[in-house]
């Protein structure tokens, strides 16, 4: 019937979302790291969480 492609960026935006965000994090860690230490931490376990989540997502596609 109607057969809609996504577009590539809806494609690439669900594939690598969750490494840009750990990216982002890892960003994030490396400019506060001795300037606050619970976002320090808080933020070294999202790099590993999204990471985490992204190493899967970009494995399974």
């Amino acid at each position: 019937m109607n057969d809609v492609k996504p577009s590539i960026i809806k494609i690439l935006r669900a594939k690598y979302a969750a490494l840009i965000i750990a990216l982002a994090c890892l960003y994030s860690v490396v400019v506060s790291w001795e300037e606050n230490w619970f976002f320090t931490v808080f933020l070294g376990l999202g790099v590993l969480v999204c990471g985490l989540m992204s190493y899967f997502d970009i494995k399974r596609h």
